[in-house]
């Protein structure tokens, strides 16, 4: 299997725990991975602080860029990184992206993307949707994007929020590509 070259990319949104455990997922899915660069915005950290009580994203291995690093290798197509992910995804950030603006590095690298026609991966957090909100997806997806809202699954009977939030990161791992233990419908358990 090729390894992959992974962005995430964490705004402010509501849902950090998303984000926590899917770099903590890609930590055990490194002999899959030739990198992951990690793009927050300052209202990510802020979030991340307030919901989860802690500031464990400074913990992870990966690479973390500034969010107006446009320095970084995947601001340019030439560094060939395969798929972004963001997660969570503000209704914000999902609007500069429908609309083609590259204003921080969250939003080139997810320009760049689409342009190179790789896979972009947004994990839509809020609720309910407006107008705005329900076409700037259908935008993204029509310029080839995926919108995976997060929104979680029960077949597995998850019993903790997070294993709840898992349901959402596996489905993500799994639209990436990634080979992974995650409960499949219709398989018995073991």
């Amino acid at each position: 299997m090729e390894k992959k070259k992974i962005i995430v990319a964490i705004t402010g949104a509501s849902g950090s725990i998303y984000a926590k455990i899917l770099l903590q997922k890609l930590e055990g899915l490194k002999n899959q991975l030739t990198d992951v660069g990690v793009i927050m915005s300052d209202n990510a950290k802020d979030v991340w602080t307030y919901e989860l009580d802690d500031e464990t994203y400074k913990n992870f291995s990966f690479k973390f860029y500034d969010k107006n690093d446009f320095m970084a290798p995947f601001a340019s197509g030439s560094a060939k990184f395969d798929t972004m992910i963001i997660v969570p995804c503000s209704m914000g950030t999902m609007a500069r992206i429908a609309g083609g603006i590259s204003n921080d590095l969250i939003t080139r690298a997810a320009d760049v993307i689409l342009k190179e026609r790789r896979k972009l991966i947004l994990v839509a957090r809020d609720t309910p949707l407006n107008l705005i909100h329900i076409n700037n997806m259908k935008t993204i997806t029509e310029a080839g994007g995926i919108v995976c809202p997060a929104v979680p699954s029960f077949y597995s009977k998850p019993k903790t929020i997070e294993e709840v939030a898992a349901t959402v990161v596996d489905r993500v791992l799994d639209l990436s590509g990634f080979k992974t233990d995650s409960y499949q419908w219709g398989e018995e358990e073991a």
